[in-house]
């Protein structure tokens, strides 16, 4: 058996060792494993998850060898939960794998109290009423829950958590923390070391950009009352005091001083407005019943207040760029110096906050507390309506939002009905949720059973106008041919669809439980038919 290092090498980094090993003590429910919950699951157990529990009452039939590649041929009339898990375990024989043959709608009905022994709950192919119910159990016990839906040539994926906090959001772009339009002493004093002037040509272009960048900041701020440049003209001019110090055409550290110098414009102090919201956030009053990332949050703040002057705590790595070897690691050094001594700061204030609140001073690992530092400027906070609450008060004016023509801003108008633009991720929204509604009221989904499609099609838009009705959308109908399309589908679960889906939702999983990158914020909606997606956030 191959060593895990090796056997996770290429994932490893990507989400690290720390978020292998959350993976590998994650133990996962799969509710229905159709091809939808197959593939998912499928995904997490080539990945590494610790354990995994498959729940579905049924019995393979003819039909699953179409779509379901967990299931052959020798399994029908066998438990679809064993033949699953079976195949399953084969991909990965050190992930713990066990199968309940029980249909999990009973499961949610009269054991609510089964849940509570997982990280996550994968819920697949569930109607409305389900979800509802399963979403407060698992918000009651804290357990993370997604729910994954494939039907026909449509897919739903929709995360179902109260609060999911992230340090390592890995942003694909983020400007790097060099505060070089706010040196520490430290930097300052390194940077009045090097003379720009030198005649010596390869020390010269050899200088690296942070330097040259800290010095001109300096020369520009002593000459303009302490300010550094703000508007156009200033930026210009500071970009021609950088080429102006130039010796050769050729000097690569010079054309990186202007390309960067935009980075000593930045305003000082917080980057954006989502790590000042989670600042002023309500969690930030901690009692003991706080988690450890809102007491870390408290720490910063008080940070921020006190020893960093209206700055995170510095994350201490700087990027490549040209520069002698002597010099670049001296400036690296400097800076791992100041990101060590912010972690110290940092460490003391938490550990005083903890003594406060009752809990052991050390309760948080340096490790965490590390991460949280270098990451200070990066953390998100997401939290997530109850679905019940999404189903029947969505935000109207949102929901009205998406339910128009993306082209043109209004809402289309045919044969003087007002019409939804087909095929759009809001049309097919409602009607999955219509067709839910039609399961109960008919007993069947609409296009289910041959011969009665255009009662299905005449009853399944009834169905749905009501719905848009409760909803306060009463003045949009939808388009004949997305209805026309939904009753063709007849609740399949085609695997193309299924596959993505699956991908999608695995994908989510990880996130949530290595809490490494941002999860999706509202419920994510797969149009197959154009090979289009949308998010929305309602």
């Amino acid at each position: 058996m191959a060593e895990p290092k090796v056997k996770y090498d290429r994932q490893l980094r990507i989400w690290g060792e720390q978020g292998q090993a959350a993976l590998e003590k994650a133990s996962i429910c799969l509710l229905n494993c159709g091809p939808t919950g197959s593939e998912t699951l499928k995904n997490l157990v080539l990945g590494g998850v610790g354990s995994i529990t498959v729940v579905d009452g049924s019995k393979v039939e003819v039909g699953d060898l179409g779509n379901n590649f967990m299931v052959d041929e020798s399994s029908v009339g066998e438990s679809k939960a064993k033949c699953v898990c079976a195949f399953l375990q084969e991909l990965n024989d050190v992930v713990k794998a066990k199968f309940i043959e029980d249909f999990p709608e009973e499961l949610i009905e009269t054991n609510p109290s089964f849940f509570s022994q997982f990280t996550l709950v994968i819920a697949t192919q569930l109607v409305s009423d389900s979800m509802v119910k399963l979403d407060r159990i698992c918000r009651e016990a804290n357990i993370i829950l997604i729910f994954a839906r494939s039907y026909g040539l449509m897919g739903f994926v929709r995360i179902g958590v109260k609060e999911h906090t992230v340090i390592e959001s890995k942003p694909d772009h983020f400007l790097d923390d060099l505060r070089l339009n706010n040196p520490w002493p430290e930097l300052t004093r390194f940077t009045e070391t090097i003379d720009l002037n030198t005649t010596d040509a390869v020390v010269h272009k050899h200088t690296p950009y942070i330097i040259i960048l800290v010095k001109i900041a300096e020369e520009w701020a002593n000459t303009h009352g302490g300010n550094l440049p703000s508007t156009r003209e200033e930026k210009r001019q500071f970009k021609d005091l950088i080429k102006s110090k130039m010796i050769t055409i050729d000097e690569e550290n010079y054309k990186e001083a202007m390309e960067a110098s935009f980075k000593v414009f930045s305003p000082r102090g917080i980057a954006g407005a989502n790590l000042q919201k989670i600042i002023d956030d309500g969690g930030t009053e901690i009692d003991s019943n706080s988690s450890d990332f809102w007491v870390m949050v408290a720490a910063l703040k008080e940070f921020i207040a006190n020893e960093g002057g209206g700055e995170t705590p510095l994350e201490g790595s700087i990027p490549d760029m040209t520069s002698s070897t002597e010099l670049y690691v001296n400036l690296q050094k400097n800076y791992q110096a100041k990101a060590e001594a912010d972690f110290l700061v940092m460490e003391r204030r938490i550990g005083n906050l903890l003594k406060k609140i009752g809990r052991d001073p050390a309760s948080i690992s340096k490790t965490n507390i590390k991460s949280f530092s270098k990451n200070a400027r990066k953390l998100a906070v997401c939290r997530y309506r109850l679905i019940e609450e999404e189903f029947n008060s969505p935000v109207q004016p949102e929901l009205q939002k998406y339910l128009m023509d993306e082209d043109h801003g209004t809402l289309q108008e045919a044969n003087s009905l007002k019409v939804l633009p087909e095929n759009t991720a809001a049309g097919l929204y409602i009607l999955l949720r219509a067709a839910d509604r039609f399961a109960v009221n008919y007993n069947k989904f609409p296009g289910q059973f041959d011969g009665v499609m255009d009662e299905d099609i005449s009853r399944l838009k009834t169905t749905a106008v009501g719905l848009l009705n409760d909803l306060g959308c009463n003045s949009s109908a939808l388009s004949e041919d997305l209805i026309n399309e939904m009753c063709r589908y007849g609740a399949s679960e085609l695997h193309a669809v299924a596959a993505f889906v699956g991908g999608v939702a695995s994908q989510e999983v990880i996130k949530l439980i290595t809490r490494q990158f941002i999860p999706m914020s509202g419920t994510f909606i797969f149009n197959g038919i154009d090979n289009k997606s949308q998010l929305l956030l309602l």
